[in-house]
């Protein structure tokens, strides 16, 4: 869409305002919002200037004047406003020069796309990511010098069956590791999960299904593929809609990767393919029908796993979920249709829905980065040729511990994920599409969050301490 026909539909439409939303390195939607008088061809092409120094990770207060530059293309009605607006998702470019800004994550993703074009391995990426989440009705916590604790509840968790409510207790709930697809009564969300379905089709997203998770309280929503940029925006359009439609019916929806301990936690899927001239390059007669360039992609993402960790699983919290069990896929595998390694080549009767599955990444990766990263692994897979040796074809969940200890694993915390990011990033260096001072002050943004989860004590620890002067006892 032109910036004309945006004008035109804004006119038409009666639209009273523009949202300019962008995205922040952590992956947090930000917005601006500007009355339609204001919103012309000038603006939408020239862009809108705003102080990139309150953005953490971004420019500093003596350069922090910068543009964000809306993609007319990405326009859609904000279902929750009361006011008619509309909204369009933005990159940041350098005023002076009017390149894109190297650390904004929407352009990062944009120039990982043109760097696909450029390799001539392929013109199209196609990616499906498969974000679950949480949803509870009351969430409560403290960080202060004397406290710290958290307390999650909601009327259909497992711990709640034998809860006194006014309305009594009906007892229909998944137990733990039971949600994995019950009907009502026991599936109790079923009609906020199809209002969530049903606002995102009516803005114009593609979706599919949603039904109940795993895990007590846990949900998913399907989006069907698209191309890496849009797709990006796409999720953050889920995000945006499942938090304000959980809200709406008094519940919190959070994509927190293990917000309750002994159940499964909150896991993104990403689907992966590659295309050039309208044909599948995944598509072959190799291992599970796959094409000598699909397994080398298989082998950049399993070689680039642990620095490939920083993004796709970028919160502390990541690794209370990427923990052996739980259905967590933390081994450098892969399999046709086996989820229990770390990528998976789902089945497929047609070459053209034959793709690979990153199972490992988790909702709290930006989706921008996510992307751009293993898309930059599998690249690189490709150029060099990475074989990515046997597939593992048994229950790597059940392994004995011989088997086990000669399977490499992804990392085991933030730290772990980002030392190994500083040693191991030039791949994402490849035609500019990250670069070496947007690493670096994304492990300065994400080793400030690791230093204060590690320097804060942990209710844990108390217990530990107790436990262990009773035993000397």
């Amino acid at each position: 869409m032109s910036a004309k026909d945006l004008v035109k539909r804004i006119a038409d439409e009666d639209i009273k305002y523009v949202d300019i939303r962008f995205t922040d390195p952590r992956g947090r939607l930000q917005h601006v919002t500007v009355i339609n008088d204001e919103v012309d061809e000038d603006f939408l092409e020239g862009g809108f200037m705003f102080d990139g120094s309150s953005i953490a990770g971004w420019k500093s207060i003596e350069e922090s004047d910068m543009k964000l530059i809306p993609d007319c293309d990405s326009a859609y009605l904000d279902p929750f406003y009361a006011e008619k607006t509309l909204c369009v998702h933005c990159h940041v470019v350098e005023p002076d020069t009017g390149e894109t800004y190297e650390r904004c994550p929407r352009s990062t993703a944009m120039r990982a796309e043109e760097h696909l074009i450029a390799s001539g391995i392929g013109d199209t990426s196609f990616w499906g990511p498969e974000a679950e989440f949480f949803l509870f009705d009351d969430v409560r916590y403290s960080n202060t010098i004397n406290k710290v604790s958290y307390e999650v509840d909601a009327s259909d968790a497992s711990w709640n069956t034998d809860t006194e409510f006014e309305m009594g207790n009906m007892g229909h709930r998944p137990g733990i590791k039971g949600g994995y697809f019950p009907v009502n009564p026991t599936d109790a969300s079923h009609d906020l999960r199809g209002e969530m379905l049903s606002t995102m089709k009516n803005i114009g997203m593609k979706v599919d299904k949603h039904h109940h998770e795993v895990a007590s309280c846990q949900h998913e929503l399907g989006l069907v593929f698209g191309t890496l940029v849009k797709q990006a925006d796409e999720l953050q359009k889920y995000k945006y809609i499942i938090h304000n439609v959980a809200h709406a019916y008094g519940k919190s929806a959070t994509f927190m990767p293990k917000p309750i301990y002994g159940d499964n936690g909150t896991g993104m899927h990403v689907n992966m393919s590659i295309w050039k001239k309208g044909k599948p390059l995944f598509a072959g007669d190799k291992y599970a029908d796959l094409s000598d360039d699909a397994l080398y992609f298989i082998g950049g993402i399993l070689k680039h796993a642990k620095s490939l960790n920083a993004f796709t699983n970028p919160s502390t919290n990541s690794y209370k979920r990427l923990i052996p069990g739980f259905e967590a896929p933390v081994l450098r595998a892969y399999s046709a249709r086996n989820r229990s390694g770390c990528v998976r080549i789902p089945w497929a009767e047609s070459p053209k829905a034959k793709r690979v599955e990153a199972r490992f990444p988790d909702p709290a990766a930006n989706p921008y980065l996510c992307f751009s990263a293993l898309l930059m692994a599998g690249l690189d897979g490709i150029r060099n040729k990475i074989d990515p040796g046997p597939a593992s074809d048994k229950d790597l969940y059940d392994l004995p511990a011989e088997e086990l200890a000669g399977i490499p694993t992804v990392c085991g915390s933030l730290r772990e994920a980002l030392e190994e990011l500083k040693s191991d990033h030039d791949y994402l260096l490849e035609g500019g599409v990250f670069t070496k001072s947007q690493i670096d002050g994304y492990i300065e943004l994400k080793e400030e969050e690791n230093t204060t989860y590690e320097h804060t004590p942990h209710p844990v620890e108390f217990q530990i301490g107790r436990a262990s002067c009773r035993e000397r006892v």
